[in-house]
C-alpha cells in the first residue's frame, strides 16, 4: 500500500494526540517506514500546526497570483476596466471651467432636456473601423501591416439616425469636407456660414477636448462596438456597410433615450462643480478632436 502525505499527517496527528515527543514520533515512523518516513522538519512543522489548533490535514488552497491580483484590484481597491481608447487631455483650469459653463448654458437653453428644441439637435462625430485587406480573417487579434482604418462620420438626432458617411482618404470631418462633399456645392468658410444661416442652422460651440459630452460618443459608438465585436472586414466598403446596418438596426426610441440621458452627465458636472473629475463615459475609436454639434 502506498501512503500519501495525508496518511503520514494522520499518523503524526495520532502520535501528537498520544503526547509523543517529536523525536519519539520520528523514531517510530523510521522503524516502520524506513526511507519513506517524512523528514524531521515535516514532523516539527505539523506539531507546530497542531499545537495552534489546526483541524485539517489537507493542503491549504493554493492562491493563483492572477486571481489574487484581480481580487485586490476589483474587491479591495475598487478599480474597474473601462472600455475606452481615448485618453483625456490634462485640461487647464480655463478648459475645466469651460466644461462647467458649457453644461450650465446647455441645460438652461434646452430646459434640462424638456425643451422641444432638443429634437432639432444634430450631433456628428467620427469613428474608425479596422479593415484587413487582402488576407483571411486572423485567428488572433494581431495587427499586421495590411491592417488599415476606415473613418466614418455619423450624424444622429433625438428622433432618429440621420446619416453615416464614409470619409474616403481622410481621417476626420473638416471644413473642406463639409464644403466639397457634404454641401451641394463648393463654398468658402464665409459662404458656408452664410449658407447655414440662411437655412436656419446654428453651429453650437463645444468645450475643448470633451468628446465624452457628445451623444454619439457615449451612446452611438458603444452600441456599434457591441454589435461589431470580434468581426473583421476585408474591404472598407464591407466595414462601412456593417457600421450602417448596426446603426440602422437601433429602434427610434433608443435615440430618444440617448438624448434624454445626455443631460444627466451635464447635471453631475455642475453639481460636483469639479471639472477635473472627468465623467468619462464609454468611448470607442474617438478622434479626440471633439464632436461637431448643430441645430
Amino acid at each position: 500500500m502506498e501512503l500519501n502525505r495525508e496518511h503520514f499527517r494522520a499518523i503524526i496527528y495520532y502520535n501528537f494526540q498520544r503526547q509523543l515527543s517529536q523525536q519519539e514520533c520520528l523514531a517510530e515512523l523510521l522503524s516502520i517506514f524506513d526511507n519513506e518516513a517524512p523528514h524531521q522538519w515535516t514532523i516539527s512543522r505539523w506539531y507546530g500546526e497542531l499545537k495552534c489548533g489546526r483541524l485539517s490535514l489537507s493542503d491549504d488552497p493554493r492562491v493563483d497570483l492572477k486571481d489574487l491580483n484581480i481580487k485586490i484590484l476589483h474587491e479591495e481597491l475598487g478599480v474597474r476596466k473601462l472600455v475606452s481608447r481615448w485618453i483625456p487631455h490634462l485640461l487647464t483650469e480655463e478648459q475645466k471651467a469651460a466644461r462647467v459653463n458649457w453644461c450650465q448654458k446647455t441645460l438652461e437653453r434646452f430646459n434640462s432636456g424638456n425643451s422641444k428644441d432638443v429634437y432639432s439637435i444634430v450631433s456628428g462625430f467620427t469613428s474608425a473601423v479596422w479593415v484587413f485587406q487582402g488576407e483571411e480573417k486572423p485567428t488572433k487579434l494581431i495587427r499586421s501591416r495590411s491592417v488599415s482604418r476606415m473613418m466614418v462620420a455619423t450624424f444622429v438626432s433625438k428622433a432618429d439616425h440621420i446619416a453615416t458617411i464614409p470619409l474616403n482618404e481622410q481621417r476626420t470631418v473638416t471644413a473642406d469636407w463639409y464644403t466639397t462633399i457634404c454641401l451641394p456645392k463648393t463654398m468658402q468658410a464665409q459662404k458656408r456660414r452664410q449658407y447655414l444661416t440662411e437655412e436656419n442652422v446654428e453651429l453650437l460651440d463645444h468645450p475643448p477636448y470633451s468628446p465624452d459630452l457628445s451623444p454619439n460618443d457615449f451612446f452611438t459608438f458603444s452600441k456599434i462596438k457591441n454589435r461589431l465585436r470580434d468581426q473583421r472586414f476585408q474591404s472598407p466598403e464591407e466595414a462601412v456597410d456593417a457600421v450602417k446596418n448596426a446603426v440602422l438596426d437601433l429602434p427610434a426610441n433608443e435615440w430618444n433615450k440617448c438624448f434624454e440621458n445626455w443631460f444627466e452627465p451635464l447635471r453631475r458636472i455642475i453639481v460636483k462643480n469639479r471639472p477635473a473629475n472627468y465623467l468619462q463615459l464609454s468611448t470607442l475609436w474617438s478622434d479626440a478632436r471633439g464632436p461637431q454639434t448643430g441645430i
